[in-house]
């Protein structure tokens, strides 16, 4: 079926969507996956690490400790990288009569969506896990006994991330593309 039959007398936004390869949107979708993720925990780490630094001053002991803050931000990016190796191996070779095909542009968008979903929200969760860690360091240097307290509220916080993973698998489940004939 030609994407003229699908699209009608669609705006031209809608006919270019439709012939622009479900290649490119399926590679677009993995490197932003993978991208956006990196660039949250980088964001989280970025934000942890200068109140980290700062609250160390005044309590040298906090510094090992409060480690553990960087560490939740850097398995968002392992989330986003785990997810994009999900992703690449949904990739499969379609012949190029078939690759405008209802079933093709529908796989291309689910990877597409799927790394979309699980990039933004480790982007969150990296902010997320971020400004918990600094708010965990400044606290601990006032008062120690707060350390595991708001440790529990960075693990939630970080769960973000897994729902993201979840729902982008969950979603990149429905990428079939044709078989070849």
């Amino acid at each position: 079926m030609s994407s003229a039959l699908i699209v009608g007398d669609a705006s031209s936004w809608a006919r270019a969507l439709v012939r622009i390869s479900p290649y490119t949107f399926s590679a677009i979708g993995i490197a932003v996956s993978i991208g956006v993720s990196v660039l949250g925990a980088a964001w989280g780490i970025y934000i942890t690490g200068s109140s980290l630094i700062g609250a160390a001053i005044k309590a040298p002991r906090i510094t090992s400790k409060n480690l553990i803050s960087v560490i939740f931000c850097e398995a968002v990016a392992i989330y986003g990288v785990i997810v994009a190796i999900i992703l690449q191996t949904k990739l499969e070779s379609v012949p190029a009569s078939q690759i405008y095909a209802p079933e093709s542009l529908r796989a291309g968008y689910a990877i597409f969506a799927s790394g979309i979903i699980v990039g933004f929200a480790n982007l969150v969760c990296g902010l997320c896990v971020g400004i918990i860690g600094s708010s965990c360091a400044l606290s601990d240097a006032q008062n120690s006994s707060l350390f595991v307290k708001i440790l529990v509220i960075e693990i939630f916080g970080s769960a973000l991330g897994l729902f993201g993973v979840i729902v982008g698998i969950i979603m990149s489940a429905q990428a079939s593309w044709p078989t070849k004939v």
